[in-house]
């Protein structure tokens, strides 16, 4: 398995693919899907990374610089990551963590002192990981986008 960023020939099945992870599990509501289908424009206005093997994609994931339209919640001495997702396929084969530790790789690269995220309070197997590699939870800033929709931030300071 390789990580590195997105090609361009390769943001529509990017896009496909993060609808694709959310849908599994019941997490796509409202116009999310058309936010989660932007591979290009998140590649333009951010970092789409994927992780990729002989046979395609594997999983793909935001990272957000500083600056970034995509940043939620995190602040100027942040990293922050969006949009983690894992194609069914390879579900169970730690896709999910490398992209997460990448991340973390490249808030480190950045100099930054913390890397965070927000997390619908129903995905639960993406807290275990985030919790597995040393992030807590910020529950001040806990927030919701849309009215029933209740995310978690988490931190891991670096």
């Amino acid at each position: 398995m390789t990580i590195r960023l997105a090609l361009p020939s390769e943001y529509d099945a990017v896009g496909e693919l993060t609808v694709e992870a959310y849908s599994h599990d019941g997490f796509v509501r409202g116009q999310y899907a058309m936010t989660l289908r932007a591979a290009a424009d998140r590649a333009a206005k951010a970092e789409l990374w994927v992780a990729v093997d002989d046979d395609g994609l594997l999983g793909t994931v935001t990272y957000c610089p500083v600056g970034s339209v995509y940043r939620e919640i995190g602040r100027d001495d942040e990293g922050e990551f969006r949009m983690l997702g894992v194609a069914g396929r390879a579900r169970g084969q730690g896709i999910g963590t490398a992209l997460t530790e990448r991340c973390i790789e490249r808030s480190r690269e950045e100099g930054l002192r913390r890397v965070v995220l927000s997390s619908a309070t129903y995905m639960t197997a993406a807290h275990r990981i985030y919790e597995r590699l040393g992030f807590t939870r910020l529950p001040e800033r806990d927030w919701a986008p849309i009215p029933g929709v209740d995310l978690y931030a988490f931190a891991l300071d670096l």
